[in-house]
């Protein structure tokens, strides 16, 4: 395990079990060094888990949203760390039409290596030609070493081990557990923060990991050098960020490149009840809060200095923070609770629908002006949305979308996670 050196891990699809083999493998390398984790694409949990599992920042890497040299700049750190990457879906596996952003173009960016986690289960010979497929598919990833994952016996174990060439060697072969699973929500797992065994549950996972991964075989290369980047900066010296289980979705990256450009970033719990501190811009992120929709709306301090903050302050909110900010969200039950009625939309849970896609934006107005790009996940169904459009939006083959959000005097918002910019002249 060198320092300033990097592994990506992969798998053919998405449940084979390589955030579990990746947390383990954290944990288990943390032991004996520096290391600690990014997430390929737009994920927001992973990475906290991540953090939970090495104590080291977690950052995204998103070869569709960012730019080549903001991704090499956010797989370094000052301390040169060991860098484990997750990916994300299938190794190839990134947006229409191309599938590009893929955990393969991340890893051809950062010129590292790729361990390929394969779920044996029902599976034989098949397991290693689905390797020698994934080896051989794309010029310039090298798939240098497997895990496989859920093996049946030692009998099944030794079956698939046979099949492998010396080219693709077998890193480690872990038994079936079912007490490695981690519960699981609409929107991917439930937040670490949510989970109060999570350290003997990480340590549960690590002891596996080094049992049955030979941690000292675990390929590696240095990781590519970045020239130049330009942050996302906001023009405000006081921001206010909603942090909490409802408001949990915020990107580190965003965070950073605030702190970098002068800014005092304030963190408050609408959740725990508590004013909107004094602030330039109030930035309400993604989250559950549908999961708390009654709680927030009997919140009337946090409410209060939220309306209140509108006079003074510049007002944001994406996904979960948009919905607080319009007149009434709907749990699941079918029960609708007051927000903040700040802007005219009324949004409900009772009847999902997914929404999921990247998106290039575009904005004349609000903390994010000119060309960004985003995400979109979520399956709150707008019952109503009356306003002017905050964003110009495109989805990730180009096609032309509904204006997306809403902005309202000081207030604006949208279901778009934004990720980075493109137009770097902008503000």
């Amino acid at each position: 395990m060198k320092s300033g050196h990097g592994v990506l891990i992969a798998a053919p699809s998405s449940g084979s079990g390589k955030t579990t083999v990746t947390l383990g493998l954290l944990r288990a390398l943390s032991r004996r060094g520096a290391v600690r984790g990014a997430k390929s694409g737009p994920d927001y949990i992973d990475p906290r888990f991540h953090e939970a599992a090495c104590g080291k920042p977690c950052f995204n890497l998103d070869a569709w949203a960012m730019t080549p040299n903001r991704i090499k700049s956010l797989a370094q750190s000052q301390s040169d760390d060991f860098l484990l990457v997750e990916g994300a879906m299938g190794l190839f596996d990134g947006a229409m039409p191309d599938g590009k952003g893929s955990a393969a173009d991340v890893a051809d960016i950062l010129g590292i290596p790729v361990i390929l986690v394969i779920d044996g289960s029902g599976m034989g010979q098949s397991a290693a030609a689905i390797a020698e497929g994934f080896a051989r598919h794309r010029s310039g990833i090298h798939v240098a070493g497997v895990i496989l994952n859920k093996v049946a016996s030692p009998k099944h174990e030794a079956m698939l081990r046979r099949h492998f060439p010396d080219h693709l060697p077998i890193l480690g072969a872990l038994p079936r557990r079912s007490t490695l699973t981690h519960p699981s929500r609409h929107l991917g797992l439930v937040q670490a923060s949510e989970r109060r065994d999570l350290e003997q549950w990480l340590d549960e996972v690590a002891d596996f990991i080094e049992t049955h991964v030979d941690l000292d075989a675990l390929p590696a290369a240095r990781l590519a050098r970045s020239d130049h980047y330009s942050p996302l900066r906001l023009p405000y010296s006081r921001i206010a960020v909603a942090h909490d289980e409802a408001f949990a979705f915020a990107y580190p990256h965003l965070l950073r490149d605030w702190q970098a450009s002068g800014a005092n970033i304030q963190l408050f719990s609408p959740l725990k009840n508590e004013p909107v501190p004094l602030s330039e811009l109030v930035y309400l992120p993604g989250g559950y809060p549908e999961l708390h929709a009654a709680r927030l709306a009997g919140n009337a301090t946090f409410l209060e200095s939220l309306r209140s903050a509108s006079e003074t302050s510049d007002i944001y909110g994406e996904c979960g923070g948009y919905m607080t900010l319009g007149e009434t969200l709907t749990d699941a039950d079918g029960t609708p609770h007051k927000m903040a009625g700040l802007l005219d939309l009324h949004t409900s849970f009772q009847q999902r629908k997914l929404h999921l896609g990247y998106r290039n934006l575009r904005s004349q107005s609000g903390p994010f002006k000119g060309r960004l790009t985003g995400h979109e996940f979520h399956y709150a169904t707008t019952l109503k949305a009356e306003g002017e459009p905050l964003f110009e939006a495109t989805d990730a083959q180009g096609a032309v979308l509904p204006p997306m959000g809403l902005k309202k005097g000081r207030v604006c918002g949208s279901f778009a996670h934004i990720i980075d910019r493109l137009d770097t002249t902008a503000n």
